[in-house]
């Protein structure tokens, strides 16, 4: 099985960023499996297709726009993710909807697709996620790892490393 968990997003544009925030902490806090692999695409578009190509799984976490309150998590699956569709949902919608149809297009559509989307407050200049925004990580976080866990795979917490330890 081959799994992709890919964060998007744009670190100079706020909330923009939840996505990347997402991927990082997955990565900081647990072990993955070797079949599972995670990327943060940053605002890559059709760079990305080569890595998205022929998954079993793809979890893509991102800043979503539906019109919710800033900070709520939205959990997408497979043709319920409007960025195939034509509303804008999501501030990287052309470059992922993009390389979504181009994979249709040459069949290499990943097997089950799942969007894990936060909310954002603000998509102005600047580095750092609202402090809304920063707290819907942990509930995106354990949406990603429950997409995870239905692949069967086990995110296996790393241990904290002692302060006292050379």
């Amino acid at each position: 099985m081959r799994i992709l968990v890919l964060g998007i997003g744009n670190l100079l544009l706020g909330d923009e960023a939840v996505g990347v925030r997402i991927v990082e902490a997955l990565e900081q806090r647990y072990r993955l499996p070797a079949h599972v692999e995670v990327l943060d695409g940053g605002t890559s578009g059709m760079e990305l297709m080569e890595m998205m190509a022929d998954r079993d799984h793809l979890i893509v976490a991102d800043a979503v726009l539906t019109g919710a309150t800033p900070g709520s998590v939205a959990v997408l699956y497979d043709e319920e993710i409007p960025a195939l569709f034509t509303r804008k949902v999501s501030p990287h919608q052309l470059g992922l909807s993009d390389v979504l149809m181009a994979l249709r297009l040459t069949d290499e559509f990943p097997r089950r697709l799942t969007l894990v989307g936060v909310v954002p407050e603000s998509l102005e200049p600047g580095i750092g996620l609202s402090a809304v925004v920063s707290q819907a990580i942990e509930p995106a976080l354990a949406q990603v790892l429950l997409a995870l866990q239905e692949n069967g795979v086990v995110a296996e917490p790393k241990e904290v490393a002692n302060a006292d330890c050379d």
